[in-house]
């Protein structure tokens, strides 16, 4: 059942796309901006925003495959159809689907991970790229200290072999979904009634479950397989790109989100917000400030 709530004029489109549906949210008029979430959530993450970029953009809110009521496949032993070159190669074609060769990409979380992989796969389709509280997957891993790992616990849980983290969160999932977004800087402050029961509601299916371990296996696996292929070509994301993370977050405390994205990326322009991980659902006027600076309207 599809929450409308601030998402009101949008209209909802079920898009067959590289094997899988995807699911997606479609309003407004103007330049085409896609909208990519994090982990544990939805598209939902952008209820707050929504509207306003719409009077600008044509925007598309996407649930990522393995997420929300998008499709779920069982993951593959070597967890490439949850990569995140998979992922985001699912986003390219539902672009195309709805007449979009080239775009705008703003992505959140595991969101941001997949906009990173897009650029750097599909540079012709995408004409800039904002990531939100990630510093590259790879710069992560490699400098992951001890206070990184206690406060991303679940990176290194989800990652455990079936079925150890699907039974352990399946028992429970929505106290696994409160736990991990109220053990954040703002606890569960940010995130209205309805976010949170469109989380749970999403959460509780077992092939959700499944599907964000797959992600996050493919994170430590086949994804820093494809990185350390574009760091040993000396590769780069040629789009301008801003990079937006919040100040009292992890990725804040634990590494140097703007020089490691100009490590990988050309241009890179970035700060930090006042705010902690969650940025569209903490800081959504901050974001938007930052958003309709950046993000050129049609035909600027």
């Amino acid at each position: 059942m599809l929450n409308k709530e601030g998402f009101a004029g949008f209209a909802q489109h079920r898009l067959r796309a590289n094997g899988v549906v995807i699911n997606a949210l479609v309003g407004g008029a103007g330049a085409p901006l896609l909208l990519l979430h994090g982990a544990p959530q939805t598209h939902f993450i952008w209820h707050r925003m929504v509207q306003r970029l719409a009077r600008d953009f044509t925007v598309v809110a996407t649930d990522l495959r393995g997420y929300g009521d998008s499709d779920k496949p069982s993951g593959r032993s070597d967890h490439a159809n949850y990569s995140k070159r998979t992922m985001a190669q699912d986003q390219v074609e539902v672009m195309r689907l709805l007449g979009f060769d080239s775009f705008l990409v703003v992505g959140h979380d595991r969101g941001g991970r997949v906009g990173h992989r897009m650029a750097l796969d599909h540079p012709e389709r995408v004409r800039r790229l904002v990531t939100l509280d990630i510093a590259p997957t790879l710069a992560m891993y490699e400098q992951t200290s001890m206070e990184f790992a206690k406060a991303y616990f679940h990176w290194f849980f989800l990652i455990q072999p079936v079925p150890l983290p699907e039974r352990l969160i399946g028992s429970d999932p929505e106290f696994y979904l409160n736990s991990v977004l109220g053990g954040r800087s703002a606890a569960l402050a940010p995130f209205t009634e309805p976010a949170l029961a469109e989380y749970v509601r999403c959460l509780r299916e077992p092939a959700a479950v499944h599907a964000m371990c797959e992600d996050y296996r493919a994170a430590a696996s086949i994804d820093l397989a494809h990185d350390r292929a574009d760091r040993a070509a000396g590769r780069l994301i040629e789009c301008d790109t801003l990079a937006l993370w919040g100040a009292e977050g992890v990725v804040a405390s634990c590494f140097r989100p703007l020089a490691e994205w100009r490590r990988v990326a050309r241009r890179v322009s970035g700060a930090a917000l006042a705010c902690g991980h969650y940025i569209p659902e903490e800081a959504p006027e901050a974001l938007l400030a930052e958003l309709l600076a950046f993000l050129p309207k049609e035909n600027e």
